[in-house]
């Protein structure tokens, strides 16, 4: 299996499972987006820490549960522990999945947080892109469920 295909099966998996832990709550009238936010700068073979922010727009509280997923670029890898505990990593830690219950008021943010390796082949100077997106059936501007960031190693 490839490194493109492991990653979009992780993440389909992760859309499969919130869509049938979801299918039994009637959406709210919620708008989760996702906040951009860049890790710090890190050296090969250090950490930096991707944050995964998702707010609720509202103007309800979500009545289902959502998942965040963080898709890391290759050369890096999550390596936990993670916040929160539900986050798993794919095999080979490319894609991050992290279940959120129903309940997020409006105006509220979820957080995660994923710690990251830089793999000690990644040259000094790479500016790399990865992805952080929302899925939830509460959602109904699906056009800021998703944004890249940026990894710069030094």
């Amino acid at each position: 299996m490839t490194r493109g295909s492991t990653r979009l099966a992780a993440a389909t998996a992760a859309l499969v499972a919130c869509v049938t832990v979801t299918a039994m709550a009637a959406p709210s009238d919620s708008d989760l987006r996702v906040v951009r936010l860049d890790p710090d700068p890190a050296a090969p073979g250090g950490t930096t820490t991707v944050h995964g922010f998702v707010a609720n727009g509202g103007p309800d509280r979500t009545a289902s549960p959502f998942t965040v997923l963080i898709d890391l670029p290759p050369g890096f890898t999550a390596e936990g522990p993670y916040f929160p505990t539900s986050c798993a990593a794919s095999i080979g830690g490319h894609v991050l999945s992290c279940a959120f219950p129903a309940g997020l008021p409006s105006l509220r943010t979820a957080t995660v947080l994923a710690p990251v390796r830089v793999g000690r082949d990644v040259p000094p100077g790479t500016v790399a892109e990865g992805h952080v997106r929302v899925v939830g059936v509460d959602d109904r501007h699906p056009a800021d469920n998703g944004t890249a960031f940026t990894i710069t190693v030094r």
